[in-house]
């Protein structure tokens, strides 16, 4: 039997990393790793890394801070590329509009709409640190 190693999370570059929890944290509905919850306060924490996991505890998504992050062009191609990007599915086409308004009220930006695609409708949205990220019909 080969060992192999276990993919435990992805990691998301942020020059915020609490904004950018937050707006994963409410998108898909998920809660921070017990020590990375935000100040009872709410001012800011310092955090250079937060996780989030889902309800049994398993890690979903981490965040680790940097200086400067230099917004992704796509899919303008000779500018920054995307490097990676998040798939978010949703059951039908009903469910993908309303997480569409959902991702735009919580502060993402709406980059490809390819809803009028028969085979799988989707849109692209650039996270508020700018990470793309596509929700469809699966």
């Amino acid at each position: 039997m080969t060992d192999y190693p276990q993919l435990q999370t992805t990691v998301l570059d942020a020059t915020d990393v609490r904004e950018l929890a937050e707006f994963y944290r409410e998108l898909l509905g998920l809660q921070y790793r017990p020590g990375d919850e935000s100040s009872a306060d709410g001012s800011a924490d310092g955090h250079d890394w937060l996780v989030l996991t889902d309800a049994q505890g398993a890690r979903q998504l981490a965040f680790q801070a940097v200086p400067a992050l230099p917004r992704v062009t796509w899919p303008d191609a000779s500018g920054v590329a995307q490097q990676l990007h998040l798939d978010l599915t949703v059951p039908d086409r009903e469910a993908l509009e309303r997480q569409r308004e959902r991702a735009l009220e919580l502060g993402a930006e709406e980059l490809l709409d390819r809803t009028d695609d028969p085979e799988e409708p989707l849109y692209v949205f650039a996270d508020p640190a700018g990470h793309p990220f596509c929700i469809f019909v699966a």
